[in-house]
């Protein structure tokens, strides 16, 4: 796997040797956008705990290094405040959270019914608000830390298809604001902001490669992000190259949407 930089030394170590490794709990850090920020992370030497239902087919893995699965629903409360004691348990310490966990299927909002809603909402806001609160009392018991929420643009913008999704991620960064207000100086909380990212579950969004093609057309860079994008920011934003930054949302969309008036209008064409 190819990395554009590597932060050396950089990954926020609290209240632990200077030697030590980081210990990272990335949320779905086995497939998708999570293994890409997994990846990210084991590249920086850190030690890598993902979490999930079940058991992935494989872990995420880089120069022979593999990151640690702890079997975890992260909307059932006990079974994150077991993965939380297993981790205190292992390690003695959480130095950085990256709450990625999250989605949510297609489905036009006068077709939703009240429990689709708060099930989406549970999983994208209420369970990384929960997480994110475990986090924070390890990491002020151990000196400090870094809360990373991986939101999207859906919270930006309209999100249709996925009303509730978007909400949720509006949410999320309020949260983030918010939490960096309580929580400081000691631990940090920042939000990361996907645009459309190429994954291996691409063509539920997007359609087969002609679609996938597309739609990467529209975005101004000429491609989705991939998920080691969204990895990479996530270690910087962890790192203490980033220790001046709080309460923040980085934007990584490779220029946004190109606006539909554009392409509509008559006049200006070029």
């Amino acid at each position: 796997m190819q990395h554009p930089f590597r932060v050396e030394g950089l990954i926020a170590v609290h209240a632990s040797p200077a030697s030590a490794r980081s210990v990272v709990l990335v949320t779905g850090g086995a497939k998708g956008v999570g293994r890409g920020i997994s990846e990210c992370f084991l590249a920086q030497g850190a030690e890598v705990i993902v979490c999930g239902r079940e058991a992935p087919e494989s872990l995420p893995s880089v120069e022979g290094r593999s990151a640690q699965f702890i079997a975890a629903d992260v909307r059932k409360h006990d079974q994150v405040d077991a993965l939380f004691e297993q981790i205190q348990s292992r390690y003695g310490r959480l130095d950085v959270l990256i709450n990625n966990a999250g989605g949510a299927p297609f489905a036009m909002a006068d077709k939703t019914s009240p429990r689709f809603n708060e099930a989406i909402i549970a999983l994208n806001l209420t369970a990384p608000f929960h997480l994110a609160q475990k986090a924070n009392a390890m990491m002020q018991a151990a000196g400090g830390g870094v809360i990373v929420f991986v939101a999207s643009v859906s919270a930006l913008r309209p999100s249709p298809g996925t009303a509730a999704y978007g909400a949720a991620k509006a949410g999320i960064l309020n949260l983030t604001q918010t939490l960096a207000v309580e929580w400081a100086p000691k631990v940090r909380v920042v939000a990361v902001s996907p645009g459309l990212v190429r994954t291996e579950q691409s063509a539920l969004h997007y359609g087969d490669d002609a679609g996938i093609a597309a739609v990467e057309k529209t975005v101004p860079l000429g491609r989705m992000a991939q998920p080691r994008d969204i990895g990479e920011a996530c270690v910087w934003l962890s790192s203490e190259a980033a220790g001046y930054v709080s309460g923040s949302n980085l934007v990584v969309h490779g220029g946004g949407e190109r606006p539909a008036f554009l392409e509509a209008a008559t006049a200006n064409k070029t």
